[in-house]
């Protein structure tokens, strides 16, 4: 016999805006609708842009339906832009449905006070309207999601308070009920909303327009058309359009708006420049290296859009309390209600009241607001400062570190060995510097650009037949004189060095310092020492890192002297000479004595980045080091470390305050109900007054501005 064909799939990709999806309740709502809905698959809801993505099989479920039971739950779908990727920005609070719905019902209750001052009779009607036009979106929400599988959800929760409170002929707390409900709704979304604004800034901080060079003329075009590879202009005062490399020109340009480095940094040719940039002084010529859909500014909100979806263990804690929370709510409000009127004869009226007041104080809205509030808004800060976090399982732990392991090069040294002493011996120190420059003009050898840049300015000679002797030394001729840079190795060979010169240079590669000596035949001039330098902030941000109670260690490929010298300095432990896999293995002894988070380039130590706890990447704009890493600095500064365990333990710090908020006030109102001291109005206000109390501690955050600098 021969099966029936099977109709073919139809397989759409939607990106949707969704209206009023401002709480993680309106989340997991969503979810579990969509997880109930026949073809919905690679559905992925995030709350700061209010978005949902799915993959739907139309032929199991079409467009309309979806999009139907959406607003069923209160919540209206709008196609997302295709050009751009985004929705237009949602509309001021007082203009969104829940804005209107608190506006209505508010007004409502005014009139049926005032009424209630001529004629009682008429206030009662008003306040049961009010709670009837309050009640009702609720109640449409709470039977939608009983559908979708959530039967106790908090609009349960308030529609039958709503209607028990009318049913004993107590309307007027019934309609302040639903009204301060709706109020504690719009706080919500305001919040989310706050937390939402300053990274949808900075989408506006690259220019609209670019200025770009072709065949010696300049033309303005959208920056948004710009690609890699075209080269444009950019004036004092303008914004760099896109990620590039200067050609021409140098200038100071304020990164401030996407690293957060508050001082102007002086660029010249070969450096990194950031789209939305500010140049303030020079005019520059710039390659364009990225689009402008992946330049720093794009993958910063890109991270930070998704790092929602990653949540910290105590925000998925408290999600799975509550799903047993709320119906355990219910069914003591239930039992409080019914069991002393068929016990002891109890009046039923007395303890219906405080039945409908236990499931008031039983919302949960606070409780589950209180994680994610602090978690968005803790991100949102660090981005603001150039600390990338991607997500809050991150955010949490870096705050708990007990030890972190720092590479050397590229993460606590500049990366660039640089000239650190020139001990002239038969020649001025200018002169000095000057013929080694001289000798190895041309050079692209990391020690010949370190004297390169130290004589940068000075007038050099020109020279004769320069040429290497390759591991020993250079050697050029000036007026017939020969002049070699070599390694102190060399200049003993030629007999030149005496014990004095090598007694000062070995003092000064004990220091960790590479030596070169400038000879003038067989007679030393000088002494030239080369180190790759700490950074400026390296030891005040380590003994940041000691005084809040973080062990940090230096694990280096280097020689062991010069990983000595270096962690001498900064005041560090150090471990040296390690091969990839040596870092590996010593992440994990270290994480046997606790968490221990790796902070490197992103590149080389990805390894090590990968195994520890948590993997911060120095210099975070690259691609490989987002993708490495749970934490990215955009500056090249090691302070930024010490201010990533500062934001996640203000976090988890602001979450602790908001949970004793939200079960505090609680507590507080059970108690005072169950002794008859107070009623339905306290009741909703315990909830209400938690829900602003978290919002406006989780908002506080927003206005972090990192760890006070000696």
């Amino acid at each position: 016999m021969t099966a029936p064909p099977t109709s073919p799939t139809r397989l759409t990709e939607l990106d949707y805006f969704v209206e009023g999806m401002d709480c993680p309740t309106c989340v997991r709502k969503i979810e579990g609708a969509l997880e109930r809905t026949p073809g919905a698959t690679n559905a992925k809801t995030n709350l700061t842009r209010q978005t949902l993505t799915l993959t739907l099989d139309e032929t199991q479920t079409p467009r309309a339906t979806l999009e139907k039971t959406l607003r069923n739950l209160g919540h209206e779908p709008r196609q997302m832009n295709g050009e751009t990727g985004r929705a237009s920005r949602p509309t001021a609070w007082h203009a969104t449905k829940q804005g209107r719905l608190v506006l209505t019902t508010g007004a409502l209750l005014t009139l049926a006070f005032l009424f209630g001052l001529v004629e009682p009779a008429l206030a009662v009607w008003g306040y049961a309207a009010a709670t009837v036009l309050g009640t009702w979106p609720l109640a449409k929400k709470a039977v939608a999601a009983a559908r979708a599988g959530d039967p106790f959800s908090i609009n349960t929760l308030v529609t039958l308070a709503a209607i028990g409170a009318l049913i004993i002929g107590e309307a007027a707390e019934a309609a302040v009920v639903v009204f301060f409900f709706a109020v504690g709704e719009l706080l919500e979304g305001i919040a989310v909303g706050r937390a939402r604004s300053g990274i949808q800034a900075l989408a506006a901080l690259a220019p609209k327009t670019a200025f770009v060079l072709k065949k010696g003329k300049v033309f303005e075009v959208p920056a948004d058309t710009l690609q890699p590879g075209q080269f444009v202009q950019v004036q004092p005062g303008g914004r760099v359009p896109a990620d590039g490399t200067i050609l021409e020109g140098q200038s100071s340009l304020d990164d401030s708006p996407v690293t957060g480095e508050s001082v102007p940094v002086f660029k010249t040719v070969g450096d990194t420049v950031y789209a939305g940039s500010i140049n303030t002084d020079g005019v520059l010529k710039i390659r364009v290296d990225t689009a402008a859909s992946d330049n720093t500014i794009a993958r910063i909100i890109h991270l930070v859009e998704q790092a929602e979806a990653s949540k910290a263990p105590v925000a998925r804690f408290i999600d799975r309390f509550s799903r047993v929370y709320t119906p355990i709510v219910v069914l003591i409000a239930t039992l409080t209600a019914v069991l002393p009127p068929l016990l002891t004869g109890a009046g039923w009226s007395d303890w219906l009241y405080k039945g409908v007041a236990l499931l008031l104080i039983g919302c949960p809205c606070a409780l589950v607001l209180s994680v994610p509030a602090a978690i968005t808004s803790g991100i949102s800060a660090g981005a603001r400062r150039g600390l990338l976090i991607k997500g809050g399982a991150a955010l949490e732990a870096i705050g708990s570190v007990k030890t972190i392991a720092f590479d050397k090069t590229g993460t606590l040294t500049a990366g660039t060995p640089r000239v650190t002493d020139v001990v002239p011996f038969g020649a001025p120190e200018s002169d000095v510097v000057r013929l080694a420059a001289a000798v190895e003009q041309g050079s692209s050898h990391p020690l010949a650009k370190a004297i390169l840049a130290h004589a940068q300015g000075a007038d050099l000679p020109a020279v004769q037949d320069a040429h290497a002797l390759p591991g020993k030394a250079v050697l050029a001729t000036l007026d017939g004189r020969e002049l070699a840079v070599g390694s102190p190795r060399y200049a003993q060979e030629r007999g030149a060095l005496s014990a004095e010169i090598e007694r000062t240079a070995q003092a000064l590669e004990q220091q960790g310092k590479t030596v070169v000596t400038l000879l003038d035949g067989t007679r030393v001039l000088g002494l030239i020492a080369i180190r790759d330098e700490p950074r400026p902030d390296a030891r005040e941000a380590i003994a940041a890192l000691q005084a809040l109670g973080v062990r940090p260690v230096m694990l280096t490929g280097d020689n062991a002297r010069t990983g000595q010298a270096i962690a001498q300095d900064l005041g560090l432990e150090v471990q040296a000479e390690l091969l990839p896999e040596d870092k590996l293995r010593v992440i994990g002894v270290l994480k046997a004595r606790g968490s221990v988070a790796m902070v490197g380039d992103g590149i080389n130590d990805a390894p090590a980045l990968a195994a520890s706890d948590v993997g911060i990447a120095m210099g975070g704009g690259t691609d490989v080091a987002l993708e490495t890493a749970d934490a990215a600095l955009l500056r090249h500064e090691v302070s930024g470390v010490t201010e990533l365990i500062g934001l996640s333990r203000a976090t988890m710090t602001n979450i602790k305050q908001n949970v004793i908020f939200a079960v505090g006030l609680k507590a507080v109102f059970l108690v005072t109900t169950l002794l008859g001291i107070t009623g339905l109005w306290p009741a909703i206000l315990s909830d209400t007054g938690a829900t602003a109390l978290v919002t406006a501690n989780a908002l506080r955050l927003l206005r972090w501005k990192g760890l006070v600098r000696a």
